[in-house]
C-alpha cells in the first residue's frame, strides 16, 4: 500500500465512488419499477453531485464535467420541469453505465471513454429548449428573512441579509460572499453540529454571522425533532469559492446552500446586534451558546477550544448543556464514519486465510497427538484442546466472514449487460435480481464474473425471442432474466432464469450431429439433449454476431465454474424458459467434512451433502439389471454407489449386508447411496486446490492434509454420481442372481 497521504485519500474516494454508483444503480431500479418519488429522484441527484464534488477536490476535470452534466439533467427532473418515461429512463441507465466507465478510467488514469459525448447529448437532448439553471443563486431571488417580526429589528439593520440597493448591477470579483445556510432536520439526524461548520467558516478570514430565527414557531408548536434556524455570513470577496464550499461538501445532501456576491454597500451596512437567550432552544439539537455567537473574526481570534467543547459567544449565555443538545455518538459524514469500516490489502487478507487454515491443521495434528496418548476425557488437556478446537472454529468462521461479500454489485453489473445484448439484438429485456445480500468468498465473486456474463448474453440473445414473437406467442413483449442467489445445503445456489422459447431439442441434437459431436443414429434423453450445449465447440447461431456464434461457449462456463469447485445444471421447457442453476461452495478456504475410509485409504466427504449416514441389511437391497443395485429408503429406491469401485481402488463387493452408506442429496433434488468401510470422524479441513497441477478430476473437488500429516481427497459427490458406472454387483455375482 502506498504511504503517499494523498494517494490514500484518493483511493477511499474512489471505493466511495462505488458505493454511491452502487446506489445510484438501486434508485433508478427503483424508478423503473415505478417508484417516481421525491426522496427516490433525490438519491440519484446526490449519488452524481457528490462523485462531482469529490472528483473536482482531486482535479479530475473529465470526471466532473460529465457528471456536472448529467447533474443538470437529474435537477430538471428533480424540480418537475421535465417529466421521466420509459425511453428517457432508459437513457438514464445508460448514462450511469457512462459514469461508471467515467470513474474507472478517473481511477486507472484512462482516456475519456468513446461514446460519452454522444450520450451527454441525448441526454440533454431530453430538456429541449429548456436552459440548465446558472450556477450560482440569482440575487434577484434572495428575499429579506423578515426577522423585524420576530426581534423588532429593521431590514436596515439587517442589512447584509436584505436585497441589494443596487438590483441592476452585476457584483464584481471583488464584492463579499453572501452565504445563507439552512440545515434539515437530517443533518442533526446525522450527528452533525452547525456550529463546527461555522467554526471552520470563520477560519477562512473576516467573517460576520448571523442567526436567523423567522421560521421559529411558538413554544406550544415547537417539535424537537425539527430544525428551526438557519445562518447568514458575509465572507471577504476574495476568497475561492470552492473553498467555502468545501467546509459543506460532506453536508450538503442534509442542507440547503446558497453563495452569492454581495455589493460593497450591503456590506457597509452590516450592522452588530445580539440575538436574545438561546438556551431554551436546546432540544433543536444544537448548542445554544454557539447559535447565539456573533462575531467578526480576526486573526486574533483563530484559536478554537476543543472540538468537542463550543466556543462562547461574545456575551456568553448561562451554561446549558442538557443531554438533548448532544448529538449522539455515531457516525458523522464529514469524518467519513471513522471506526466503522476499514481498508485492508486483500493479500493481507489472504495471508490470515492462510495462516488460520495452518491453525485448523495444526489444531487437527494436535487432537490426534493427544488421542494417541491415551488421555482420559475428563482430563485437563482434553478440556483444554475442546476450547482451543471451538477457539479455533470462532477465529475461522470471523476470517471467513471478513471475505465474504454481498453478490449485490455483481448482479448489478449483469444489469448493464443486459441492457447492452438487449440493444444490441434490437430486443426489449428486463433484468429482475432477488437474494442480492446472499454473501459469497470473494474469491468467488470475481472469478464468476466472466461465466455469468456469458450466460446472460446467452439468454438474451437465443433465450428470449424478439417482441414480435412474444407477442405473437400471448406473452409481454418485454421478455424477463431472473438472477437470483440463495445459500442451499452448505453451497451458494446462483440461477438464471429466462421466460423465452426453451432449448429447441431438435435443432440442439441436429447441430451436434452436423459438427460430428455424437453419432447420426444416437438415442438422447431430454436432459442429455441439454447437456451437449456444454460441448467444446458447440454453437446453435446461424451467423456470427457481437453476442454468438463463434463456437467459444458453454464449455467454458462449466470450466470456470468447476475451477470454482462448483457444478451447472440445466432445466428447459418449451415454451416457458430455461433455467441455468450453478452451485458454488461458500468459501474456498475451510469446510466441515466426514472423514471416511474406502479400501484403506482415506478420503473427505464433505458433510453439506451428506443428509444422513445408514447401515445396510439385506431387506434394505435391490437388484437392478445385471450389475447395479438400489436400496429402499423412506418409500422411495436410490441408487446405490460403491466407492470404491467408482473410484478404482477394488472391484465391487460380492455383498454390502452390513455396509455403511452416506445418503448425499444434489442440488436437482436427487439422492443417491455411497457404500464406504468405515466412518472415521466429522472434521474441519483446509480445502487445497488441485486444478492448476492436475486439472479437473471426475469426482475429486480439492485434497486437504490431516492432522497425522496424511494427504486426502474431498469427494464431490454429485460430480461422482455424474460420472458413476453404477456398478454394484461383480459379473460372477450377477451370472449367479
Amino acid at each position: 500500500m502506498s504511504n503517499d497521504p494523498m494517494a490514500e485519500i484518493k483511493a477511499s474516494f474512489f471505493v466511495e465512488c462505488g458505493e454511491l454508483l452502487e446506489s445510484l444503480q438501486d434508485a433508478l431500479t427503483d424508478m423503473d419499477e415505478g417508484a417516481y418519488d421525491n426522496e427516490t429522484i433525490n438519491v440519484v441527484f446526490r449519488a452524481v453531485h457528490s462523485i462531482k464534488g469529490g472528483a473536482g477536490a482531486f482535479g479530475l476535470d473529465a470526471l466532473v464535467a460529465f457528471a456536472h452534466r448529467y447533474e443538470t439533467v437529474m435537477d430538471e427532473v428533480r424540480s418537475g420541469r421535465l417529466e421521466i418515461d420509459h425511453d428517457s429512463l432508459k437513457l438514464f441507465f445508460h448514462t450511469a453505465d457512462f459514469l461508471a466507465d467515467q470513474v474507472a478510467a478517473a481511477r486507472d488514469g484512462l482516456p475519456e471513454p468513446d461514446g460519452s459525448e454522444a450520450c451527454l447529448q441525448e441526454l440533454e437532448a431530453l430538456m429541449g429548449d429548456a436552459l440548465p439553471p446558472p450556477e450560482e443563486e440569482d440575487i434577484s431571488d434572495f428575499q429579506p428573512m423578515g426577522l423585524s417580526l420576530d426581534l423588532g429589528i429593521s431590514d436596515a439593520e439587517f442589512g447584509d441579509f436584505g436585497l441589494p440597493p443596487q438590483l441592476e448591477d452585476m457584483p464584481d470579483e471583488s464584492a463579499p460572499w453572501s452565504l445563507t445556510f439552512t440545515p434539515s432536520s437530517a443533518l442533526y439526524a446525522s450527528g452533525n453540529d452547525p456550529t463546527h461548520l461555522l467554526r471552520n467558516l470563520r477560519d477562512l478570514g473576516e467573517v460576520v454571522l448571523r442567526c436567523d430565527l423567522a421560521a421559529l414557531p411558538d413554544f406550544d408548536t415547537l417539535e424537537s425533532q425539527h430544525s428551526y434556524l438557519s445562518w447568514h455570513a458575509t465572507l471577504p470577496g476574495e476568497l475561492d469559492e470552492g473553498d467555502i464550499r468545501d467546509i459543506f461538501e460532506f453536508v450538503e445532501d442534509v442542507c440547503t446552500l446558497e453563495l452569492t456576491r454581495t455589493s460593497q454597500d450591503a456590506r457597509a451596512e452590516t450592522t452588530e446586534f445580539t440575538l436574545p437567550d438561546l438556551s431554551d432552544l436546546a432540544p433543536l439539537g444544537a448548542d445554544p451558546s454557539s447559535m447565539a455567537e456573533s462575531v467578526e473574526a480576526g486573526p486574533a481570534q483563530q484559536a478554537d477550544p476543543a472540538p468537542d467543547t463550543p466556543a462562547p459567544a461574545e456575551t456568553p449565555p448561562p451554561a446549558v448543556d442538557p443531554p438533548a443538545a448532544k448529538p449522539t455518538p455515531q457516525a458523522s459524514p464529514n469524518a467519513e464514519a471513522p471506526g466503522a469500516t476499514v481498508r485492508v490489502d486483500l493479500e493481507r487478507i489472504d495471508r490470515l486465510v492462510n495462516l488460520v487454515g495452518e491453525l485448523v491443521i495444526n489444531q487437527a495434528m494436535l487432537a490426534q497427538s493427544v488421542a494417541e496418548a491415551g488421555l482420559p476425557q475428563n482430563s485437563k488437556v482434553m478440556t483444554g484442546l475442546e476450547a482451543f478446537m471451538m477457539l479455533t472454529r470462532d477465529i475461522q468462521d470471523s476470517v471467513m466472514m471478513i471475505r465474504a461479500q454481498p453478490v449485490k454489485p455483481l448482479f448489478q453489473r449483469m444489469g448493464r449487460i443486459v441492457r447492452e445484448a438487449s440493444a444490441a439484438v434490437a430486443k426489449e429485456v428486463r433484468l429482475r435480481t432477488e437474494g442480492e445480500a446472499t454473501e459469497v468468498d470473494k474469491t468467488v465473486i470475481e472469478r464468476l464474473a466472466d461465466p455469468l456474463t456469458h450466460m446472460i448474453r446467452n439468454a438474451v440473445d437465443h433465450g428470449l425471442e424478439t417482441p414480435d414473437i412474444r407477442e405473437a406467442a400471448g406473452k409481454p413483449r418485454e421478455g424477463i432474466i431472473t438472477l437470483s442467489a440463495q445459500h442451499r445445503s452448505g453451497r451458494v445456489v446462483i440461477e438464471i432464469i429466462d421466460d423465452g422459447a426453451g432449448i429447441n431439442r431438435k435443432k440442439v441434437l441436429e447441430k451436434a450431429i452436423s459438427k460430428g459431436l455424437v453419432p447420426a443414429d444416437v438415442q438422447l434423453s431430454d436432459a442429455e439433449i441439454d447437456n451437449l450445449l456444454f460441448l467444446p465447440g458447440f454453437s446453435t447461431a446461424d451467423q456470427i454476431s457481437a453476442l454468438s456464434g463463434r463456437g467459444v461457449g458453454m464449455d467454458v462456463v462449466r470450466s470456470a465454474i468447476q475451477a470454482l469447485g462448483g457444478r451447472i445444471a440445466i432445466t428447459s421447457e418449451p415454451g416457458k424458459g430455461t433455467r441455468f442453476s450453478i452451485s458454488l461452495p461458500l468459501t474456498l478456504a475451510v469446510l466441515d467434512g466426514m472423514v471416511i475410509s474406502v479400501a484403506n485409504e482415506t478420503l473427505v466427504v464433505p458433510l453439506s451433502a451428506i443428509i444422513e449416514t445408514a447401515t445396510l441389511t439385506t431387506e434394505d437391497i435391490r437388484s437392478l439389471g445385471p450389475q447395479t443395485n438400489v436400496i429402499h429408503v423412506r418409500g422411495d429406491f436410490v441408487p446405490l454407489y460403491d466407492l470404491g469401485a467408482e473410484l478404482g481402488y477394488r472391484a465391487p463387493k460380492s455383498s454390502y449386508e452390513g455396509g455403511i452408506v452416506l445418503l448425499t442429496a444434489q442440488d436437482n433434488g436427487e439422492r443417491s447411496a455411497l457404500v464406504v468401510d468405515a466412518i472415521m470422524e466429522q472434521r474441519q479441513v483446509v480445502i487445497k486446490g488441485l486444478q492448476q497441477s492436475y486439472g479437473h478430476i471426475p469426482g475429486v473437488a480439492a485434497a486437504t492434509i490431516l492432522g497425522d500429516g496424511q494427504i486426502a481427497l474431498i469427494l464431490d459427490p454429485a460430480d461422482l454420481v455424474h460420472n458413476a458406472s453404477g456398478r454394484t454387483r461383480g459379473l460372477e455375482t450377477a451370472l449367479a442372481g
